[in-house]
């Protein structure tokens, strides 16, 4: 599985922004997202299982951030809202083996896309 992430910029803080990430191929894996501030350790943001009926969402994410498939194109979405100038990191999207659920632990993610920078200015 290879996964591209794009949709990251520059934002101000209230601001919109919402990620993609598309996967060679069918690919019918748990997917997430992660971000990572400079300095920071990777944090779990959110995650949706291959059906895309069950999400799970950091404590950042809850109620601001809202994670999305469209299994057809191959593609996961990241609506954030809401923005905060803390959101501002590289957010990585990342995807699990076949017939797994959902995980807020990066080293359970098989596969990572390149990242994608988001800046949120106050």
């Amino acid at each position: 599985v290879q996964l591209q992430a794009s949709g990251g910029g520059l934002v101000q803080a209230g601001g919109s922004l919402k990620l993609s990430c598309a996967a060679s191929g069918r690919s019918l894996n748990t997917m997430g997202w992660f971000h990572q501030a400079p300095g920071k350790e990777r944090e779990f943001v959110a995650a949706v299982n291959w059906k895309g009926s069950s999400t799970i969402y950091g404590d950042s994410a809850k109620g601001r951030f809202s994670i999305s498939r469209d299994n057809a194109k191959n593609t996961v979405y990241l609506q954030m809202n809401s923005l905060k100038p803390e959101d501002t990191a590289v957010y990585y999207c990342a995807a699990r083996r076949l017939g797994v659920g959902t995980s807020s632990t990066a080293a359970n993610y098989d596969y990572w896309g390149q990242g994608t920078l988001v800046t949120v200015s106050s």
